[in-house]
């Protein structure tokens, strides 16, 4: 889980390093780099047929894929569009998110607490986007709250198929993220050759960091406490401006500090408070 919260937390370094490339280029190589290393690992890491395994997500695993191109578009231009850290800290309200949209489409009741930690987790937020107001940079922290959303729909419809493995769902989202970028650009009348140093930057990004951490999460969650999980989770968000502030001198303001802080706290409390707690269907 460590290995994969570090994985994560270096993505906003290499999207901010290549912030000049047009959006739809970082992502379709970020998925050229990410899918081939997803589907190697559902070649060896079952007997099933990888092919197989992607057709039996179904219905919700397509749609899961849809609602990644949304998390991944718009974490992306967040990064490009906003500091590190405000990223960051907005990603991380995606279990909110979730919440909030489990009630209506799985009939999941949400309790009390979460009700009240997503109450605090918008102060944070506020906090973070008046900040954002000011320097003109409401439009990198709206990007981050749709890809939080984005990342929220891929969880519903995990929940919706009843689907244990991820993978393949992501594998799924990485194919159509590489349709769906190509054909933007190409209609746009973008070139999808670009410089070798950034192509390969991005791939890397896709085959390493996002594919590395997808596969040590998948691997970590089988057998870490939910509690030490809603933890573990957290170093990605921590360690995010931390990196780009060491290669890039990314100077975080008091505001996102103040910010991510309460959003942190109240994603820790929502995880101390629901340890017990099993979803239950409403009537």
């Amino acid at each position: 889980m460590l290995t994969a919260g570090i994985c994560w937390s270096g993505i906003g370094t290499t999207v901010r390093i290549q912030e000049d490339i047009n959006l739809w280029l970082v992502l379709f190589y970020r998925s050229l780099g990410m899918v081939p290393v997803l589907f190697i690992f559902l070649l060896y890491s079952s007997t099933e047929r990888p092919f197989k395994k992607i057709k039996a997500v179904g219905y919700p695993g397509i749609v899961g894929g849809f609602c990644l191109i949304t998390a991944f578009a718009g974490g992306i231009h967040s990064m490009q569009s906003t500091t590190i850290a405000n990223a960051a800290f907005l990603f991380a309200t995606a279990p909110f998110f979730t919440a909030v949209l489990a009630w209506p489409i799985l009939k999941e009741s949400v309790r009390l607490a979460t009700w009240w930690c997503i109450f605090i987790a918008l102060i944070g937020i506020t906090i973070m986007v008046q900040d954002g107001l000011a320097l003109g940079e409401i439009e990198g922290n709206f990007s981050g709250l749709v890809s939080a959303i984005g990342f929220a729909g891929f969880t519903i419809s995990l929940r919706w198929g009843k689907l244990t493995d991820m993978v393949p769902a992501v594998v799924l989202g990485g194919v159509f993220a590489l349709v769906f970028s190509s054909f933007i650009l190409i209609s746009s009348g973008k070139n999808l050759v670009i410089d070798p140093t950034d192509a390969l930057l991005a791939m890397a990004t896709g085959a390493i960091l996002i594919a590395g951490g997808m596969l040590a999460y998948t691997t970590g969650s089988r057998v870490v406490a939910a509690s030490d999980l809603a933890v573990l989770c957290m170093i990605e968000v921590v360690l995010a401006p931390v990196w780009v502030w060491v290669v890039l001198s990314e100077v975080v303001g008091i505001s996102t500090l103040i910010g991510g802080f309460v959003i942190i706290a109240a994603l820790v409390a929502n995880a101390m408070t629901g340890l017990r707690h099993k979803p239950t269907k409403l009537l």
